[in-house]
């Protein structure tokens, strides 16, 4: 579900589970993990992700584990890792983006978006709540008032609109992030990683309060997610009560 390639000093990692639209699942999140372990250790000075087919990543699979709390928090500790990984990591969104897929995309340094590709956080339409470092991050990332209609009205962000707030660093495909990974590779890691580190350090990683980690709890222990999985299950709308 993972392929992961190198060319000189930079691996391309992909997310390779088109068929469902790479979404995320137990032993993707797994293998994810060590592939950019891997990469780490294996000396890369660069790394790209990105999806196969069209979509680079449809979120957590709906299907799967998605609503068990595990499987939240692996997600949650995976975005930390890619995070933290000691070199700069391209986002190259071949296509849509969306939930974790979108946590992934900022998880990374940087993003080249496809001018199809869009970006967007359809939770509150499942009745579940993204955490708190991934609100933070987006606000820094494209404004609090964009970031406010991703959340509230799950309107998603194309590819051009993406570039002129800066979440989108380029618009081109996989070639143009590896072709951009490489030159960057030859840079000073030391340089590239203090960047990094004071980047990061926009206060999205900062704890939590405790009513509003209550909060988003809350959104996955509800009523209105059981109703979310019957409406898809019955292909319809779910009716949300707020309980």
């Amino acid at each position: 579900m993972i392929v992961s390639s190198t060319t000189g000093a930079v691996v391309t990692i992909e997310l390779a589970r088109p068929e469902k639209r790479n979404a995320l699942n137990h032993q993707m999140v797994d293998d994810l993990s060590a592939a950019f372990t891997a990469a780490a250790e294996a000396g890369a000075r660069a790394i790209v992700l990105t999806g196969r087919g069209d979509v680079f990543s449809a979120g957590a699979d709906l299907s799967g584990p998605v609503y068990e709390k595990g499987f939240l928090d692996k997600l949650i500790a995976l975005n930390a890792q890619i995070e933290s990984t000691p070199v700069p990591v391209i986002a190259a969104l071949n296509g849509a983006a969306l939930g974790a897929g979108l946590q992934l995309s900022v998880a990374a340094d940087l993003r080249v978006m496809a001018p199809s590709a869009l970006a967007g956080i359809p939770a509150a339409k499942i009745g579940v709540a993204v955490d708190e470092w991934t609100i933070r991050r987006l606000v820094s990332l494209v404004g609090a008032g964009q970031a406010a209609g991703m959340l509230f009205g799950c309107e998603p962000l194309t590819a051009d609109r993406a570039h002129d707030l800066g979440y989108a660093n380029r618009i081109g495909d996989l070639t143009d992030a590896q072709h951009w990974a490489a030159q960057i590779a030859e840079l000073a890691p030391l340089t590239l990683r203090h960047y990094k580190l004071v980047l990061n350090g926009d206060g999205a990683r900062d704890e939590a309060p405790a009513d509003r980690i209550a909060a988003m709890l809350a959104a996955w222990q509800s009523e209105d997610v059981q109703e979310a999985r019957a409406a898809r299950a019955e292909r319809r709308a779910p009716v949300f009560q707020g309980r």
